[in-house]
């Protein structure tokens, strides 16, 4: 294995030391955000950092497989519903990139995990943070029933106000705006957006420490707030 990344390096020493704010992490704002009726199940995301090859860091994407029922051909990071076997939602991350991806969980270093998105099904995604170091040791091998492609783009572009649209939203008076990326990949355009997409702002605006140079105006449901729910 080369020499590890010293950008790569202090970039997870940074991540490391990452607390959710008091306002995300209040256990009682949690209790009093979800519905006493919903017994919210669990995902986990794997936001997977590593060095591209002009020192730009980049995340692992997939495109969703045309043959699954529910967001097929859709954007998305490698992960899905938390198992009971898991340990935790690290966890479920590992084994879902591992699964979909063929992503070996020796080649990753898990940094930190963010505070969980909700959606409107009353599942709590959590996103997992963990640094590829030597990306040459990873050879793809998605599961071709749930994965079409396996691709990669620059985290930063998730900051930028270029190949990016925006649409307005509203559930129940709460007016939001949902973020469309365009990215372009060989002779394919992917498009990245809803809870991808804020997942990915969130990442980079924490990574690379500054806010994006547009508006996000995100959903407050997406915190768990009562009844309220997200496209996902």
């Amino acid at each position: 294995m080369s020499e590890k990344s010293q950008k790569l390096l202090s970039l997870a020493q940074q991540l490391r030391l990452y607390k959710p704010p008091d306002s995300l992490n209040n256990p009682i704002r949690r209790q009093n955000g979800i519905p006493q009726s919903a017994k919210p199940k669990t995902a986990a995301v794997l936001i997977c950092i590593f060095e591209g090859n002009d020192g730009d860091l980049r995340v692992i994407l997939t495109e969703r497989s045309s043959r699954l029922s529910s967001h097929s051909g859709e954007v998305s990071l490698p992960g899905g519903k938390r198992e009971e076997g898991d340990a935790d939602d690290v966890e479920t991350a590992l084994r879902e990139a591992t699964e979909e991806i063929g992503l070996d969980p020796s080649l990753v270093d898990v940094v930190t995990v963010f505070e969980p998105f909700m959606t409107k099904y009353a599942m709590a995604v959590v996103p997992v943070v963990c640094i590829l170091f030597d990306k040459k040791a990873f050879n793809p091998a998605p599961n071709v029933n749930e994965v079409e492609t396996v691709f990669d783009v620059p985290l930063e572009m998730f900051l930028k106000d270029e190949n990016r649209r925006e649409q307005e939203k509203e559930w129940m008076g709460d007016k939001y705006l949902l973020h469309f990326f365009d990215h372009q990949s060989g002779s394919k355009m992917y498009t990245i957006w809803a809870i991808t997409a804020s997942i990915l702002i969130r990442a980079a605006s924490l990574v690379y420490q500054r806010p994006p140079a547009f508006q996000e105006r995100k959903p407050t449901f997406w915190n768990g707030n009562p009844d309220k729910a997200i496209d996902t």
